[in-house]
């Protein structure tokens, strides 16, 4: 059910996320969601009355998936950029989410002074992937930001999960290949040990770009390596199961534009149909 007054702010649109009816309020030129996120929110094991929080929600996408295909008892969404916490508020309120999931404007940081420790079942989090000093810094704040390490770390962002979750939970990342040592090292020094792994290829004769994992704070040693998940198939079009993940069927299946050098085309809009300008 949708709050039908939601004003939308100059340069906003409104985009159909494609399930159950939710729908998204994005900037049309600032950062706006892409497949990683959609893939986290659907590799985190939720459970019905689990509470839940994604550290640096930028625009909510995460929260709300995450609501809306789950039993969840509460989501919070924690981010530092106080205009996209209200933006995500926002969306939350439209798709009538309210009494479940809220955004909390705050430091990744200062997040177990913000909610107490041992307080959440899962965290999520699709955290900047970039060093502050690789690549070119993007001169919009919200894009540098969300893509560049300059108001957290990866480091923060897993030493704030071991002190969020309760025994047991669990920290489920989206990030690229190349911090994988990285994110293993640190998940171990601060307790939470890794338990799944799982490659995504923009297709089969394609190099992963993105990886997904999984740990559990003080859990056993048992690492497991899940299947490779394939964006497009052989034939260049969306794989079953990416189909499967955004819930088309199969007369909304349809062969998806490639860019030049077959990489996934249009990253930070795919899955979403512009409703509203």
């Amino acid at each position: 059910m949708f709050y039908l007054n939601i004003i939308l702010k100059e340069n906003e649109t409104i985009d159909d996320l494609q399930y159950n009816g939710l729908r998204i309020i994005q900037k049309k030129d600032g950062f706006r969601f892409g497949l990683d996120a959609v893939l986290l929110a659907n590799f985190a094991d939720v459970k019905k009355n689990d509470t839940v929080i994604d550290l640096g929600t930028g625009t909510g996408i995460i929260p709300i998936l995450i609501a809306g295909k789950t039993g969840a008892k509460s989501v919070i969404g924690l981010e530092i950029q106080e205009e996209m916490a209200q933006m995500a508020q926002r969306s939350i309120n439209m798709n009538g989410m309210d009494n479940r999931v809220r955004v909390v404007c705050g430091d990744i940081k200062e997040s177990v002074e913000l909610f107490g420790a041992s307080r959440f079942n899962i965290v999520v989090s699709n955290p900047p992937y970039m060093n502050c000093g690789a690549g070119l810094i993007n001169t919009r704040d919200s894009k540098a930001i969300s893509r560049h390490e300059i108001k957290c770390t990866l480091e923060d962002v897993i030493k704030a999960a071991a002190k969020l979750l309760v025994i047991g939970g669990q920290l489920a990342m989206v990030h690229r290949p190349n911090r994988l040592v990285d994110i293993v090292w640190l998940m171990r020094k601060y307790s939470i040990e890794p338990k799944y792994i799982r490659f995504v290829h923009p297709a089969p004769y394609k190099k992963a770009n993105l990886l997904l994992i999984k740990g559990t704070r003080q859990g056993g040693v048992e690492l497991k390596m899940l299947e490779p998940l394939y964006v497009y198939d052989e034939n260049g079009e969306f794989s079953d199961e990416i189909n499967d993940i955004y819930c088309r069927g199969r007369e909304q299946r349809q062969n998806p534009k490639r860019t030049s050098n077959g990489e996934i085309n249009d990253i930070y809009c795919r899955g979403v149909r512009n409703i509203e300008q």
